[in-house]
């Protein structure tokens, strides 16, 4: 078995920036545990497989698209559903309806549309569901810092297909210094329906008004590294901001991260909160091509 693949980067227009990931192409009837091994082979945070299905059926539901880490499959992830919907604009143009194509993920379809013909791309998300608010203390002792550090408005577990718990620092110089303790933080996590922390601070913008710009940083460390860009946690991320109002609802918010592992991202945000809640929550941001090649399996 021959099988395409294509390595992007996802979240910047630069090479070697921004979140890689690997695509792989036409993988109908490829077992789970296959599927796996090869992830594991590619050795990145996630690889994507492809499953085509007929026209009219990826018409209705969409093109079928799973995800994995070098150690599980995941039901929702950001940069995997951006970059792998920049591979079918490229490489499959049949799945397009205009610049719009939609994934069939294990949490449901997801849409992305493109910005005309580049590959600046956005995801629309799940309405979010937001947990319990966490504790202050407990929450910045176990991020590495102290509850000075953190912002008024208490950290949040919330979720739009994978749930992370949102901390708001008062600044980037405190964001510096965040250093998760994974032994004690996957378990208390977990407890708390949450997967990982996604620690925010509001960016310093030379001469301009910060809040006008609409600025932030962000990092998401997990047991053994740091996420260049995590997609999926900004999702939660300017949802929790805009029902706390930390964010303008609608407005357009510029999120970076990776800066401090040498592969910045920058991810574009917004929401609306209405009566009911948070909804129409848009994660975007553009993908740049690094290599394409085949895999050759028995």
């Amino acid at each position: 078995m021959h099988l395409d693949y294509f390595i992007v980067d996802v979240f910047t227009q630069e090479p070697l920036q921004g979140n890689p990931l690997a695509v792989v192409m036409n993988t109908g009837g490829l077992a789970t545990e296959h599927m796996q091994v090869i992830a594991r082979e590619f050795n990145l945070s996630e690889t994507t497989f492809v499953e085509r299905r007929a026209a009219d059926v990826e018409r209705a539901e969409g093109v079928r698209v799973r995800i994995f880490t070098t150690r599980e499959e995941l039901n929702f992830a950001g940069h995997p559903t951006l970059g792998t919907a920049s591979v079918l604009k490229m490489h499959a143009p049949e799945t397009m309806d205009g610049n719009s194509v939609t994934l069939r993920l294990n949490v449901g379809p997801v849409p992305v549309r493109f910005a005309g013909e580049g590959l600046e791309g956005e995801m629309t998300q799940r309405d979010p569901e937001f947990g319990a608010a966490l504790d202050r203390g407990e929450t910045a002792r176990l991020v590495g810092l102290s509850s000075e550090d953190l912002a008024d408005t208490p950290p949040q577990v919330v979720s739009t297909g994978t749930a992370f718990a949102i901390v708001l620092l008062r600044g980037e110089e405190a964001l510096a210094r965040v250093k998760v303790n994974h032994d004690e933080a996957t378990p208390w996590l977990r407890e708390r329906g949450a997967r990982w922390f996604y620690v925010l601070s509001p960016a310093l913008v030379q001469g301009q008004d910060r809040a006008q710009r609409n600025q932030f940083r962000a990092r998401m460390q997990f047991d053994g590294g740091e996420d260049p860009a995590t997609g999926s946690a900004a999702g939660c991320a300017i949802a929790w901001m805009v029902r706390h109002e930390v964010a303008p609802s609608g407005a357009r918010v510029h999120l970076r991260q990776g800066v401090e592992i040498g592969r910045p991202s920058d991810l574009y945000l917004s929401a609306r909160a209405e009566s009911a809640g948070v909804s129409d929550v848009r994660v975007g941001g553009s993908t740049v091509l690094v290599a394409n090649g085949q895999l050759f399996l028995p």
